[in-house]
This record gives structure tokens, sequence and C-alpha cells, in this order.
């Protein structure tokens, strides 16, 4: 599996009074990563990144892809009006409202900072409406399997972690697109509200939050082994 810790380098995602979003993410990946190779031992997790450094989006979903993951997590924080909280989780999809366009706008707006991006995304300009809902049509075959563990971390976020979950969403994000595997993208708070700012930049609350989506993995490798 890969754990994909968003933003990086000289991008460094949202910000907060004093957290930024490609921080805190590298503190859930790296321990969710810990907890999965120290309990599950029979998993190879690999990371997009294990430090700060900018790592293009065609390159992450690559990593996965080259490596044959069969799940992909990409862990982000997400922004919006200071009293806007609480945790979500994306698959690939056709967005069903303006925030879920917004938050893929945001995440996908990354890679006007890299150099082929024209080329790389089928000419994909992450500045213009129509672009997202064109590419969000493309429903990916891994559908079912993102939803199932999606559902996972929401619920385990909701039930064990004492999030406010916010649900499961669609948009149509780039990273998502270019893997081809169940894929995630997991919002696990706001920074733009002090509140859950300061929740998020504990180093507690980060293990609370890493733990949660570690159960939900568990509980779908084992839901899976069981079908199959």
């Amino acid at each position: 599996m890969v754990i994909d810790a968003g933003h990086g380098g000289k991008d460094t995602g949202c910000n907060g009074a004093s957290a930024r979003e490609k921080e805190v993410a590298l503190k859930v990946a790296l321990k969710l990563g810990e907890l999965i190779e120290e309990n599950v031992p029979d998993v190879k997790v690999i990371f997009t990144r294990k430090d700060d450094r900018f790592v293009e989006l065609i390159d992450r979903a690559g990593i996965a892809n080259k490596n044959h993951a069969d799940l992909f997590i990409s862990i982000h924080c997400n922004s919006g009006p200071s009293n806007a909280f609480g945790t979500e989780t994306y698959t690939m999809g056709l967005h069903k409202s303006s925030s879920n366009l917004a938050v893929a706008t945001r995440e996908n707006s990354v890679i006007l900072q890299e150099d082929d991006y024209e080329k790389n995304y089928n000419g994909f300009n992450p500045k213009s409406p129509q672009s997202h809902i064109l590419f969000s049509l493309y429903q990916s075959a891994y559908i079912d399997n993102s939803l199932r563990f999606a559902q996972k971390v929401e619920r385990e976020f909701k039930t064990k972690v004492g999030r406010s979950s916010r649900g499961v969403k669609q948009a149509g994000f780039l990273v998502l697109w270019k893997s081809a595997m169940p894929s995630t993208l997991i919002e696990i708070g706001f920074l733009t509200n002090p509140t859950e700012e300061k929740y998020l930049n504990d180093k507690s609350n980060q293990s609370y939050i890493a733990s949660g989506i570690y159960r939900a993995f568990k509980d779908y490798k084992q839901e899976l082994e069981a079908m199959n």
C-alpha cells in the first residue's frame, strides 16, 4: 500500500496561524505507516515522501502504480471559513456540490507549480470548472473498494476518534485519477479553524487520527480477504 503525505517542499498546502498542512500531513502519514508496519507485517508500506520535499501529483500516483499497490491513501488538511470543522474522505468521482469542487480545485492547483503540467495531465486546467467536470466523469474501476475504505475511515473518526465527520464525498482529484487502485484522499480537519488547528497540531491527536485510519485499513483488509 502507498501512504501519501499531501504537499511538501515549496508547496506548503494550506496554513493555519502556525501549523502548515505539509507538516501535519507528514506526521500523520508517518505515524500511520509505523502502525501498519508494526501490526500488519505482511503489508509493505511505501511512502511518497518521508521528509519535506516537493513531489508532483503524477509522481505520487506513479509510485503507487509502479509498486502495484492495492491501496492508495493521501492525507491532507482542509481549508475553509474559520468556523468550518470536521473530517472528509474523498474518492474519485463527480462532485455533488460546489464545496467538493472547491476542495478538488485547491488540491489540483498544485500542478501549476510543476513543470510540464499541461503535457502530464492531458491539457487539464485546474482553474477551469469545465475541466473538473469533464474529468470527474471518468469513473474509476476501483470506486467500490475506494468507497468501502472511505466509509470505514469516516466511521472510525466519528465513533472512536471522536471527530466530527462531514462524511464520504466524491470529487475529481488528479492524484486519485492517476492511481490504478482503490484510492482515497483524507482531509483530517481544517487548519483554518483555530480550534481544529490546535487539535491537529498536537502529537497525541495526530496519533489518534493515524490509529483511526489504521483500524479502518485493518477492517478493510479483513473484509476483502473474507470476500475472496
